[in-house]
This record gives structure tokens, C-alpha cells and sequence, in this order.
């Protein structure tokens, strides 16, 4: 393959059914890639030989691939194992979400689920998950659309592949989580930080969020969190170099805490702020920050005082 043919950038959009696909699709047409829907992952290697639109190479070409190719699905592979082979670059971006939030989106539109009409929507994404496993490891970049609308998915993707102009290299996300609403399924890292002594059992703070000063300052006023910082600042620091060696094109980065309001907010920012000080692009995401808690909840947590 001549490689003055290959496109720029080409990625291969793939993922779960009714996971956004499509959405991703339009939104990277928009970003002024040429996009093929649809297409037989054994046609793959031949389109990006080509690598043209109209009589001008693509400079950004996106292949749309799926369950609806049937048995073409699983030369996908293989066809990922001849682009490899060719050295030709490329990223697989895999869009997925929860079975509840998929379940809920078939209901919603009122389509069976294409992997198999005739049985239950449930037990057709499970058959699916279990089908791409091994495609969603292999993937660069991993976008959980489970609580994203339309818009907030096209605002990730322009956020991820937006970009023509900047300095090539690791995009980092890091995402501040509640555990009680679940780890994101995108995280390529997870970091538990319900062990730092928790605001939410402190009366003036609990209303608060960690942008708040009260809570930044009770939170990293602690010894327990100065050495957790100064320990994962190492750990990046070793950590990040291999993920950039490796060609990983987006890194996700999730902290968790109980509620996800607190604690994981004010980390999230101070591991922001050494990724950015080391030159990497980060952005921050607080998934569970608008969560208000339930008046007289209770927390089920390391750092819940014992006599309440």
C-alpha cells in the first residue's frame, strides 16, 4: 500500500447498538471527515488504499462498522490485524453504554435490536457485548453515552477528534464518579478515594460541592490526601510516558468517591492540574456533581464517622 495514499486520520467507529454510533458518525462529517457507513470490515484495508474522495485523498477518513454486517462483522479483526501489518495509522473509537440505558433507548424507539429481532432487546445486548469484548479492548478510545444526550455526545466527539490544528498526542480525560451511581464503563484508570475523610459528614459542607472552597479546603488539608497526590503524581509520572509510547490516542482517567460530589471533584481537579503541568490535554468531567443527595440518606462509607 502506497502510504501517500493513506488518509491523515482514519478511525473506525464501532460499538454497541443504539449506543450513538450514528450520532458519532454525523458529528465527525461535520468535523470534515469523510465518512462511510455500513461498511464490510473486510472492505476496510481496500477503502483506505484508495483513500480518496472524489479525486483528492481524504485527509480524515471515519469507517462506520457493526453487528448489522452480519458474519462480514467478524473479519473485523483481521482486517484491524492488515491495517496494522501496512502501518497504516489508525484509532477505534467504541461507543458504548449501560444495558438499562440501551434497553430504554430500543423501548423508546420502538425497533428490535438488529443482532436478533425475534428475541428480547436484554438478552440481545448481552450477546452483542459478549460478540465485541475483544474489539472493545483493542479500542483507543471508549465514550460511555449511558447518561449523554445528543448533544452532549457530539460535544465529546468534538472535544476528542475536534481538533485539526493542535499539537498531536494523548488526550486525557479525568471523570469524577460517584460509586453509589456506578463506574464509568469508559475508564481506562479508576482510582477509589472513599478512604479520604469525607465532607459530607460535616454539616455546613455536605450541601456543597467540591468547587467550593470549604470543601477543597477540608479536603486537601488532610496528610492522608497530600500523600495520596504526591504518591498518583508519581505513579503518572512514570505511568503516562508508556500510554504515549504505545500510540493510545485517549486516556480516561476516573475517580471515585461515595456520592461523587465531593472528594472526587476536589481530586479530579488536582490530577488535572499535574497531567496539564506535565504538557498533556486534559478535561475535566464532574458526571455526578449535579446529583443533589437525598435528605436523611445515609452513606455507606470507609470514612463514615462510627457512632452517628
Amino acid at each position: 500500500m502506497n502510504s501517500e495514499a493513506h488518509p491523515r486520520e482514519l478511525t473506525i467507529v464501532t460499538g454497541m447498538s443504539g449506543a450513538g454510533r450514528s450520532t458519532a458518525a454525523k458529528c465527525l462529517e461535520d468535523l470534515g471527515f469523510f465518512v462511510i457507513d455500513n461498511l464490510p470490515p473486510s472492505l476496510i484495508p481496500k477503502v483506505v488504499e484508495l483513500g480518496v474522495t472524489g479525486t483528492s485523498p481524504s485527509a480524515r477518513m471515519a469507517l462506520v462498522t457493526d453487528v448489522r454486517g452480519g458474519v462480514y462483522f467478524e473479519e473485523l479483526a483481521q482486517a484491524l490485524d492488515d491495517l496494522t501489518a501496512s502501518r497504516t495509522p489508525y484509532h477505534v473509537l467504541f461507543l458504548d453504554a449501560t444495558p438499562e440505558a440501551l434497553v430504554r433507548r430500543f423501548e423508546e424507539v420502538r425497533r428490535p435490536h438488529p443482532l436478533s429481532p425475534s428475541e428480547r432487546v436484554i438478552d440481545a445486548i448481552a450477546r452483542e457485548r459478549q460478540m465485541l469484548d475483544e474489539l472493545r479492548a483493542r479500542a483507543d478510545v471508549v465514550i460511555d453515552t449511558s447518561d449523554l444526550n445528543v448533544h452532549e455526545l457530539r460535544r465529546e466527539i468534538r472535544e476528542v477528534f475536534g481538533d485539526l490544528e493542535g499539537p498531536p498526542g494523548l488526550q486525557v480525560s479525568v471523570v469524577s464518579f460517584g460509586y453509589k451511581h456506578g463506574i464509568p464503563i469508559d475508564s481506562d484508570l479508576v482510582f477509589d478515594v472513599r478512604f479520604l475523610p469525607n465532607p459530607h459528614w460535616v454539616d455546613d459542607l455536605r450541601p456543597l460541592t467540591g468547587h467550593d472552597d470549604p470543601v477543597r479546603d477540608y479536603v486537601m488539608g488532610n496528610t492522608a490526601t497530600t500523600d495520596f497526590i504526591e504518591r498518583l503524581a508519581s505513579f503518572m509520572g512514570y505511568l503516562m510516558p508508556a500510554f504515549v509510547e504505545e500510540g493510545k490516542a485517549h486516556l480516561t482517567i476516573s475517580i471515585g468517591c461515595t456520592g461523587g460530589r465531593h472528594r472526587s471533584v476536589v481530586i479530579s481537579e488536582e490530577v488535572a492540574l499535574i497531567l496539564a503541568a506535565g504538557g498533556y490535554n486534559v478535561r475535566v468531567r464532574h458526571r455526578d456533581i449535579a446529583r443533589a443527595p437525598k435528605p436523611g440518606s445515609a452513606e455507606s462509607d470507609w470514612s463514615r464517622p462510627p457512632f452517628e
